[in-house]
């Protein structure tokens, strides 16, 4: 049976949010924590090329995974609206068309990395040292996103529901099983690469069956009943209608980082592949600050969704400028926090090579110092999500984020005088103080309209 959820609609805000928004936080640490015990096994007892291969897949997971990662943000604001709306049928028919869509999309996604992983990791110009491992990651690795699915789409409903510490539970357990195997299998049966990836895909195949157990135990309109389980036409196309645009935009916005990535590798190629093990051991430590910021753009989505089925815009004015304030705040401490102990940090992914530290601090040092701005464009992002319009924060992003990215890279970058590590990463800031200037002005306009209307 679930613990009572908190009453979004009523009542004081900032308490609400910051006790909503810190279960997410920890979530999203524990999720990274997957990734960093990859990178602190495989560096301790494999090596730096080892921790390249595995780093070197990560931006191109995220833009193969992150459109069907969008539908279940589709499902999780679907839901939010009908309970703020008080229309418990569409609860019930949108949590039971969310779970097989996450089964097929699960499906769907471990074919294309199975099959297809290697000749993706070619075409991003990976170092021939490197390939092989990280083919073999990747391979390995996509053969549990079915459960991975229904982690993130479950975890959606629960959210938006107002149950943020049942995912945080569920990933504690599959987490310390992580550990377990990862020391298991690469410490004792000497498996490398592949190893730290099929824990990883069995710790997520746990966290996806205890995320339906909590689904089937609920005693509310978000109640899983396996035998009720159908594609409801009217649901499916509202979380695709909110979810689609949401994936794409994530898609999109990791083409911009894979070829990035893309770029990374050159310098690899030309300097060894103690840059590409430095960038992505500092990748990891940015990652921790990055998911403790974007933790407040779900709880900015949740909140905003419920309101405005609830039709409070007042209320949803007030959820804006807490957001904001508490993501500012979180992501400039944070982001001097792990720059002040950047090489300590980076000592742990990179035992013994100062090369490979030495590149990971240029990266932190161009990343860290303006990271707030990342937090502050995802929140306005959640923000508009929120409001049911998903198409508008895709395209701002894409032109915005990705547009600017690429043109930077296509032309400043190709420069020979900018033609280093830190102007390409300098790319990131600009990036994001553009799109959450437009994203802002883009989410007040909406939010006065829909005032007028009401009135």
């Amino acid at each position: 049976m679930q613990s009572k959820s908190p009453d979004m609609c009523e009542g004081p805000l900032v308490g609400k949010i910051i006790l909503y928004t810190i279960p997410i936080i920890l979530t999203g640490i524990l999720q990274l924590l997957f990734n960093a015990a990859d990178l602190v096994v495989v560096g301790r007892c494999c090596g730096d090329i080892s921790v390249a291969a595995v780093g070197a897949t990560g931006a191109l997971i995220n833009l193969i995974v992150n459109l069907f990662i969008g539908l279940s943000v589709g499902a999780g604001v679907t839901v939010a609206h009908s309970i703020g709306a008080g229309r418990t049928e569409d609860v019930k028919r949108t949590v039971h068309t969310a779970i097989p869509a996450a089964l097929i999309s699960g499906a769907f996604l471990t074919v294309i990395g199975v099959f297809f992983s290697g000749s993706f990791l070619e075409m991003m110009d990976t170092p021939s040292n490197v390939l092989p491992l990280a083919s073999s990651y990747m391979k390995i690795y996509f053969c549990g996103t079915i459960p991975s699915m229904l982690y993130n789409f479950g975890s959606a409903i629960l959210r938006a529901a107002g149950d943020t510490k049942s995912p945080l539970y569920f990933l504690t357990a599959a987490g310390i099983l992580n550990v377990i195997l990862n020391l298991f299998f690469v410490v004792v049966l000497k498996m490398d690469v592949a190893g730290v990836a099929l824990a990883t895909s069995l710790s997520q195949t746990l966290s996806g069956l205890l995320i339906v157990r909590e689904l089937m135990r609920r005693n509310d309109a978000c109640r899983l009943e396996l035998k009720k389980m159908k594609i409801y036409g009217r649901q499916l196309r509202r979380i695709i209608q909110i979810g689609f645009p949401a994936g794409l935009q994530s898609s999109i916005f990791a083409i911009s980082n894979v070829i990035i990535q893309s770029s990374i590798n050159e310098f690899g190629n030309i300097l060894g592949h103690e840059v590409l093990s430095g960038n992505s051991a500092a990748q990891n430590i940015e990652g921790f600050v990055y998911t403790s910021m974007n933790s407040y753009s779900q709880t900015s989505l949740n909140f905003t969704s419920q309101n405005y089925g609830a039709r409070k815009f007042d209320r949803i004015r007030r959820i804006m400028w807490i957001c904001l304030i508490s993501v500012f705040c979180t992501g400039a401490l944070l982001g001097l926090t792990a720059l002040f102990f950047g090489k300590p940090l980076l000592s742990i992914y990179l035992h013994n090579s100062e090369e490979s530290i030495k590149y990971g601090l240029i990266r932190m040092t161009y990343i860290m110092l303006p990271y707030f701005l990342c937090g502050l464009m995802d929140v306005t992002t959640g923000l508009i999500r929120g409001l049911g319009r998903s198409v508008l924060p895709m395209l701002i992003t894409v032109i915005g984020v990705v547009g600017i990215r690429l043109g930077w890279i296509f032309g400043v970058f190709r420069i020979e005088k900018y033609h280093t590590l830190q102007s390409l990463y300098f790319s990131y800031t600009i990036s994001w103080i553009a799109t959450f200037v437009v994203e802002l002005a883009v989410f007040l306009f909406i939010l006065r309209k829909l005032q007028k209307n009401k009135t």
